[in-house]
């Protein structure tokens, strides 16, 4: 039976599509079986490393690639870095054992807008998918309060710890929400009615003004203020 037509036939909405990447057949397969059970998702194709992920997304389009961590021929963070060089409209949600903020922070930086931990319970995983594919940001529940520990935290924290007191104005919040939900400028502009080129100017004020340097940073800083939750990313 084909999966995905049998689901288009009956639901009648369109399936996430969704690319498995993991080293690990077993899991993988696993996984695949627990997606494709889904009625609002299909997995369209599966990697066993991360070059064979980039390959298979160029050629699926898919709207989620789901990359593990640790994989051989291109890592998770490489493989998102080339994902988004050549498919920029996947979302990439990492999968990983790894509950380290080292990992986390590389993979963001990497393009990832979200971090699921492999100990966690199958219907977090299904969750983070929904998440990400809506235009959401997905952080593990694991991996939070290192996050906003951080970002309060200690001084030698470096300068996220000392933002709280900034005012931003209202134009200047938005911006900076639609950035931490995974957002582009364009994207961004285009939600608030706005240039490309005054949302890059909201963006940099609001950045100075907070001494910001990083998309880590920003996601840090949307933790502390509790910019992110359960519901769909700002209109």
């Amino acid at each position: 039976m084909n999966i995905a037509a049998h689901k288009d036939a009956t639901g009648g909405q369109r399936c996430l599509r969704i690319l498995l990447a993991d080293d690990h057949a077993v899991l993988r397969e696993g996984l695949a079986m627990l997606i494709d059970v889904q009625p609002d998702m299909e997995v369209v194709a599966q990697a066993r490393n991360g070059r064979e992920a980039v390959h298979l997304c160029t050629v699926h389009q898919p709207d989620v690639v789901v990359l593990d961590v640790s994989m051989p021929d291109l890592d998770g963070a490489e493989a998102a870095e080339r994902v988004r060089e050549l498919c920029p409209t996947p979302r990439i949600l990492a999968l990983t054992r790894h509950a380290d903020q080292g990992y986390l922070r590389r993979l963001l930086r990497a393009g990832a807008a979200g971090y699921v931990l492999k100990r966690s319970a199958a219907d977090a995983l299904i969750h983070a998918i929904r998440t990400v594919a809506r235009g959401g940001t997905y952080i593990d529940p694991d991996m939070i309060g290192g996050l906003v520990s951080r970002a309060v935290g200690a001084p030698e924290a470096g300068p996220v710890g000392n933002v709280m007191r900034v005012d931003l104005t209202e134009r200047e919040e938005q911006v900076l929400r639609l950035i931490a939900w995974g957002r582009s400028n364009k994207e961004a502009a285009g939600k608030l009615g706005l240039s490309v080129k005054t949302v890059e100017s909201y963006k940099a004020t609001a950045l100075q003004k907070l001494q910001l340097r990083s998309r880590t940073d920003i996601l840090r800083y949307a933790l502390s203020q509790q910019w992110l939750g359960d519901e769909a990313a700002p209109e």
